[in-house]
């Protein structure tokens, strides 16, 4: 059976994926930053129609369409929309790739016949990436390269066997070649892929890389090139059926425990961890309830995991009876073997576990976790993270005690110079100093310009009140004053 490809080249692919989600009236662009520039990186058909074109500089496009509306590319954003696009072509043959950062390559041997032929399944292809909004240009040949050389510059069907006749035409350009190679080749007087092959191969290999040469054989067929699918991501899923129905909490969780550990027995084999698993449960009225838990780090411990289903299947309405029970890892991350510590647990685990319960309940973007930053200015010195989905990756260094509480600096009333003063006024309340500590000078970051820390130097006291009250108090030498920035606890 004669081989057959097809190439598919999404054109404006950056520019249409945004377009997708927020559609715009008029010039739009995706722009990227490079070498502190920003620049074209594509556009669609009426930015090109206003003369805009790939590679113009932002600045220089604004001046000529001052309407253009632009969003930033992202370049791992349209990979994998265009891997979203490679699952979807195996409606047509499961063999289809990636080809590039634009386009895909389908070996249809034996398939267009389900179809209807090449044109009918060529048609096809069209109607339905036109239904999505996606500008695709298609070409079916004997060879890849031939293939790519039609998506490329004349879309359409090269019959069986008629390779050379539908690549002769074509520039130079086709054969997948870099502009420096094809324009070399122009100044030799060889326009078309016509004029290459009326030539003798030793002849091009003498002025050219035999890089050339490989790409004039391939599209001709008379080197093979082959067609790499992708492979199928693993299925992390197991379901059970019961000859009975069943309806009690320790006979769900009983089942739960079997399919967990066929479940993680499944990632432990590949070295991942489940982030989310959701269990679905179907009773024997065909309704379905579905429970997802939400993980603060990936894990496979079936009896950790079976812990924390204990309350979202108390919740669940048996009804008249349960059939059938599906346990699914919906979110997957890689998972090497660590060591574990005392009481069977890796470092940590206790504290994610009491997260993932947290979550659970209020959600685990409502749970976050200060992360230290490198900074000596005390409200800088600290971030806050969504405690699922970051580590402290570093240490946090005291040398001087911080309070539990900052906020803006409040003045205080007084007449002190440097040191604390005996007595004064806060907040409308008259404190008087029992003791103090002090002081730790802080300077600002001079390279970052902060409006909060123009008065310049602080010298910070730990002050304690009669009151009660423990404050962190600063002054500043350069406009004196006092300030309170924080309470301890």
């Amino acid at each position: 059976m004669k081989r057959r490809v097809v190439s598919i080249w999404f054109q404006r692919l950056p520019s249409e994926r945004v377009l997708r989600a927020r559609p715009v009236d008029g010039p739009f662009a995706v722009t990227l930053n490079e070498g502190n520039h920003d620049r074209l990186y594509d556009l669609n058909r009426e930015a090109e129609g206003q003369g805009l074109e790939r590679g113009m500089g932002l600045a220089d496009a604004r001046a000529y369409v001052p309407d253009l509306v632009t969003r930033p590319a992202d370049i791992d954003a349209d990979r994998r929309f265009l891997t979203m696009l490679a699952r979807w072509a195996t409606r047509y043959t499961p063999h289809a790739g990636l080809d590039g950062e634009d386009g895909l390559v389908l070996d249809i041997t034996g398939a267009s016949h389900l179809f209807g032929g090449e044109a009918a399944m060529l048609e096809d292809m069209k109607e339905r990436l036109a239904r999505a909004r996606l500008s695709a240009k298609i070409g079916i040949a004997d060879t890849r390269g031939a293939a790519w050389a039609l998506a490329h510059f004349a879309p359409g069907i090269a019959p069986p066997g008629k390779t050379s006749a539908a690549l002769g035409p074509l520039s130079v350009s086709a054969l997948r070649i870099d502009d420096k190679t094809a324009t070399a080749l122009k100044r030799l007087g060889l326009n078309t892929i016509a004029d290459m092959t009326a030539l003798p191969r030793a002849t091009l290999a003498r002025r050219f890389d035999m890089a050339l040469i490989e790409r004039l054989e391939q599209a001709l067929g008379t080197r093979g090139e082959a067609v790499s699918p992708l492979s199928e991501p693993p299925h992390y899923g197991v379901r059970m059926s019961f000859p009975e129905p069943i309806g009690l909490v320790d006979d769900v969780m009983a089942a739960l425990s079997r399919l967990l550990d066929t479940l993680c027995l499944r990632l432990k084999n590949r070295e991942a961890g489940a982030r989310a698993i959701m269990l679905s449960v179907e009773r024997v009225d065909q309704t379905r309830q579905n429970v997802t838990l939400r993980l603060a780090r990936p894990m496979r411990e079936a009896p950790r995991i079976l812990r924390l289903f204990e309350r979202p299947v108390g919740e669940i309405d048996a009804g008249f009876g349960i059939e059938r029970i599906r346990l699914e890892a919906l979110d997957v991350e890689v998972l090497p073997a660590e060591q574990i510590g005392e009481g069977g647990l890796v470092e940590g685990e206790a504290l994610d576990d009491l997260v993932t319960r947290l979550g659970a309940r209020i959600g685990l973007d409502n749970i976050v976790r200060f992360q230290p930053v490198a900074s000596h200015i005390p409200e800088r010195g600290f971030t806050e993270n969504p405690a699922a989905y970051g580590r402290v990756d570093t240490e946090w260094r005291m040398d001087h005690p911080r309070p539990l509480r900052m906020f803006a600096p409040e003045p205080v009333t007084s007449d002190a110079a440097r040191r604390p003063p005996s007595r004064f006024s806060w907040r409308r309340m008259r404190f008087e100093t029992a003791a103090s500590c002090g002081p730790e000078r802080i300077a600002p970051e001079w390279w970052r310009p902060d409006e909060a820390w123009r008065t310049g130097l602080r010298d910070y006291w730990r002050v304690e009140t009669r009151q009660g009250l423990r404050l962190w108090m600063f002054h500043t030498p350069q406009t004196p004053g006092w300030f309170v920035h924080g309470l301890f606890a």
